[in-house]
């Protein structure tokens, strides 16, 4: 008995009706997930709505659990203790050679503190000066005790750099150059040098918070810190002995200045003695420190104002 065949247009219904229902399947899925996104998108633009961008801009940005009792248990607190006070020693000693050198060297000088920067990173973050770590614990990216303790480490590693660079020193004997000073602050030049150190600690601090967005390419974060110490290096340069006439009298890191002796040693009386220290505290601790703070202040202060994620 012959079996009948299923005529064209039946097959073709048939057809048309399978990939209705692959259609539907398809869409099914997308229609769900473009569903979620407007919902997402709904529920955020109702949470921020009526909100400040500038919201959050005071938020704590480190690990809220640390604090004196839990910071001293952890064996990565001592690490960084330590990268902080090799790689400021490294820093250091940098710095007293660069007063050598002249001009022609800052790219040297550049590429030697890509290397520390490179090296210690891993190990506390590479913040190697004090205006920066003050500028870290003002924006709350560090806790006040981290912060006090990589200061006192970064004093401590910019002594252990200047012993190392005078050894060599002595080792030379007449051969060997003066140790570097720094010169005494001249009268009537204490506000122009104090606004030397603070503007370049101001630059140095927003690159460094700058280059901590790029922290998982530890040779860009590296880079960008350099470049902003190098900048505010050559402006510190043109501003204080083209136009200021200060015989290039900065340094833009606390630890460091104390060791290019900035304390007055003689003086007519005590009260002398004491007044010259109060000045060199607050031209080269003082006031770049601020400058830290003001430098991480206006980079989150423009990251915010940009809708930076």
């Amino acid at each position: 008995m012959a079996t009948k065949k299923p005529t064209a247009s039946k097959t073709s219904k048939a057809k048309t009706t399978k990939s209705k229902t692959a259609a539907k399947t398809v869409d099914k899925p997308v229609s769900e997930a473009l569903k979620t996104n407007t919902v997402e998108k709904a529920e955020t633009a109702k949470n921020t709505a009526g909100k400040s961008c500038l919201s959050g801009f005071f938020a704590k940005k480190y690990d809220e659990k640390e604090s004196v009792l839990t910071v001293f248990k952890s064996h990565r607190f001592y690490g960084a203790l330590l990268g902080e006070v090799l790689g400021t020693a490294l820093v250091t000693m940098l710095l007293f050679v660069l007063s050598f050198l002249s001009v022609q060297y800052v790219v040297i000088f550049a590429v030697a503190l890509i290397a520390v920067y490179i090296a210690v990173y891993a190990f506390s973050g590479a913040c190697l000066n004090p205006i920066v770590t003050a500028g870290m614990m003002a924006s709350r990216r560090m806790s006040v005790i981290r912060g006090v303790m990589y200061i006192i480490a970064e004093v401590i590693g910019a002594w252990l750099g200047w012993l190392i660079f005078n050894a060599f020193h002595l080792a030379g004997g007449d051969s060997a150059y003066d140790v570097p000073t720094l010169v005494a602050i001249a009268d009537g030049k204490f506000w122009f040098t104090a606004m030397v150190e603070l503007f370049g600690a101001i630059v140095i601090a927003f690159f460094f918070a700058r280059a901590i967005k790029y922290k998982r390419s530890v040779f860009t974060f590296a880079v960008t810190t350099t470049s902003g110490i190098v900048m505010a290096l050559v402006l510190g340069f043109i501003v204080s002995g083209a136009f200021l006439g200060l015989n290039n009298n900065y340094i833009m890191n606390p630890a460091a200045a104390l060791m290019y002796q900035i304390f007055p040693t003689a003086g007519e009386s005590f009260g002398e003695i004491i007044g010259g220290v109060g000045q060199a505290l607050a031209v080269y601790a003082l006031f770049p420190m601020i400058g830290g703070v003001c430098g991480f202040y206006l980079s989150d202060l423009a990251s915010k104002l940009s809708d930076e994620e």
